[in-house]
C-alpha cells in the first residue's frame, strides 16, 4: 500500500496497532485521539484515507463526515465503532462513509479495505445520501456484531435509497418488519406513508386501489408474501407494473428461502422475478449466538427505562440462554427476558429461573448441544423401561420394533414440519433425508401437513 492514512481513536492501543500495521504495509500514518485534530489535518490537505471511531472524547466522528464530505469529496474516511447496531451502519452511509467496521474488527480485513480505499481515492465517496435524523433508532432490536449482522446492516445501508423493490426473508421473529420499517424510515421516502398490508386487504377487486391511496408513493410492506393467493399476487404483479408519479417502493417478507418460495410453488415466476431486485436473509438466533448477551443486556435496558429494576444474566443463566436453540428468535428471547426481568428474585438472574421460563418451550438446543439438560437416549430409555414394566411378568406384544420407531418418526417428522413451516424441501434437508422419501412417509403415516404455521 501506499498513502497516508490518518488514524483518530481515542484507544491508544489501537491507534498503536493500526500505526504499526499500515507502517509495515507501506503507509505514512498520523494517528491522533482528537477529532479536532484530525479535522484540523483534513483542513490541511493531508492524508489520503482516514480511520475514524464514532465515539471520541471531543465529539462524535459521525458528525464530522458531512464537513469532510463537504471539504474534501475525494477522500474516503472508514468508519470504525464499537456500538454494534443497525444504526451505526445506516448512519454512516447517510453521512458517506466509505465503509463501516464494527469493533472488535478483524484487522486483515480493515487493511484490505484500507488498502482498496487508498486505490480510490480521488474518484470520491461511494455513498451519496442525505444525513437524516430520526429518534426510533433507539429502539429498533437489531442489535449484533456477528459476520452475519454487520452483513445485513452493510447491506440494508446500501439498498436503502435505491428504488429497487426488496424481497426480506427469514424465520418467524428474526425481524424482518424491522429491516423493512429501517429501509423505510432512513431512505428518502421517509416523510411518505409506510403501509403494510397482508393478503385479506387485497383480495376485493378495488383493494389494490385502496392500497395505492394509502401509501401515497410510500413505502408499501407485503407481509407473509405466500400465504396470498395466485389471482392477488397477479393483482400485485399489475400495481407493480403501473408506473406513476406515485410509486410506492414494494418490499415484500417472508418465512420462506427465496428458492422455496419457487420450488414449492407458493409465489407466481412473475411476481418473484419483480419482487426479487434485492435480497435480505434475515439470519436466526441459531446463527448468531454470540449476539445474545447483547440483545440480553438491550432488552433489560430497555426494561429499566420503563421503570424495571436492574437485572443481569449470571454466568450459568447466559450459558443457558447460549445452548437454547430459540424456535421463536429474537422475538421469543425478548418475551423470555422480559419475564424474567418481573420475575427473577433479585438482580442476578439465575440458572433455575431461566430454566423454569424456559420449561413450557421447545427444548432442542440443550439437548442437542449438551448442558445439564437430560439427553434425548435418556428420555427415551426411561420411557421403554416403564413400558415394559406395565406389562408385569409378561412381554409386550409383538411387533414391538416398528412400533417403537414409529412412535418416534411421527412426531419427529410432525414437529420438523411445524418448524420448517409446512415447506417439505426444508423439512427434507432438516431432517436430512430425500424428499420423495419424506413425502412416502407423510402419506404412509397419515401425517398432517399445515403449510405456513408460525411458531411465534
Amino acid at each position: 500500500m501506499d498513502g497516508t492514512v490518518l488514524v483518530a481513536d481515542d484507544d491508544r492501543t489501537i491507534r498503536t496497532v493500526l500505526t504499526q500495521a499500515l507502517t509495515r504495509a507501506g503507509c505514512k500514518v498520523h494517528a491522533t485521539s482528537s477529532l479536532t485534530t484530525l479535522m484540523r489535518w483534513v483542513g490541511e490537505g493531508k492524508g489520503d484515507v482516514v480511520i475514524s471511531d464514532v465515539m471520541m472524547p471531543d465529539g462524535n466522528g459521525l458528525e464530522m463526515l458531512p464537513k469532510i464530505a463537504e471539504d474534501r469529496p475525494e477522500l474516503p474516511v472508514i468508519v470504525i465503532s464499537a456500538q454494534n447496531t443497525i444504526m451505526t451502519a445506516i448512519q454512516a452511509a447517510e453521512a458517506q462513509a466509505y465503509d463501516y467496521l464494527p469493533k472488535p474488527f478483524d484487522l486483515p480485513d480493515l487493511m484490505k479495505r484500507t488498502a482498496k480505499a487508498l486505490e480510490s481515492s480521488g474518484q470520491g465517496a461511494q455513498q451519496d445520501a442525505p444525513v437524516t435524523g430520526g429518534d426510533s433508532s433507539e429502539e429498533l432490536p437489531l442489535v449484533g456484531k456477528t459476520p452475519a449482522m454487520q452483513a445485513l446492516y452493510r447491506l440494508v445501508a446500501r439498498v436503502m435509497n435505491t428504488d429497487l423493490p426488496v424481497l426480506v426473508t427469514g424465520e418467524s421473529g428474526t425481524g424482518k418488519s424491522l429491516i423493512a420499517r429501517a429501509l423505510h424510515d432512513f431512505s428518502d421516502r421517509r416523510n411518505l406513508p409506510f403501509v403494510t398490508v397482508t393478503a385479506a386487504e387485497l383480495t376485493d377487486l378495488d383493494g389494490p386501489a385502496k392500497v395505492m391511496a394509502r401509501v401515497r408513493g410510500g413505502t408499501l410492506l407485503i407481509d407473509e408474501i405466500a400465504d396470498i393467493n395466485e389471482e392477488v399476487q397477479g393483482r400485485i404483479v399489475r400495481m407493480m407494473d403501473g408506473h406513476g408519479d406515485h410509486t410506492p417502493r414494494f418490499i415484500a417478507a417472508s418465512q420462506y428461502a427465496p428458492n422455496a418460495l419457487i420450488e414449492e410453488g407458493l409465489v407466481r415466476k412473475d411476481l418473484f422475478y419483480r419482487l426479487d431486485g434485492a435480497a435480505i436473509e434475515v439470519p436466526s438466533l441459531r446463527e448468531r449466538v454470540e449476539d445474545i448477551p447483547l440483545l440480553v443486556e438491550h432488552f433489560l435496558g430497555r426494561a429499566v427505562r420503563d421503570g424495571a429494576p436492574h437485572r443481569r444474566l449470571s454466568a450459568g443463566a447466559e450459558e443457558l440462554f447460549r445452548l437454547y436453540s430459540w424456535p421463536g428468535n429474537v422475538r421469543q428471547l425478548e418475551h423470555a427476558v422480559r419475564r424474567l426481568g418481573l420475575t427473577s428474585r433479585s438482580e442476578e438472574i439465575t440458572r433455575s429461573e431461566v430454566e423454569v421460563i424456559l420449561g413450557n418451550q421447545p427444548e432442542t438446543g440443550p439437548m442437542l448441544r449438551g448442558g445439564e439438560a437430560e439427553r434425548l437416549g435418556d428420555s427415551v430409555s426411561r420411557h421403554l423401561r416403564r413400558y415394559f414394566d406395565l406389562h408385569g411378568a409378561l412381554l409386550p406384544p409383538p411387533g414391538l420394533y416398528s412400533r417403537i420407531l414409529k412412535e418416534i418418526e411421527v412426531p419427529l417428522i410432525e414437529i420438523a414440519l411445524e418448524a420448517t413451516g409446512g415447506n417439505q424441501a426444508k423439512c427434507a434437508d432438516l431432517l436430512g433425508i430425500n424428499r420423495n422419501t419424506l413425502r412416502k412417509k407423510i402419506t404412509d403415516l397419515d401425517i398432517r401437513v399445515t403449510r405456513r404455521r408460525k411458531l411465534m
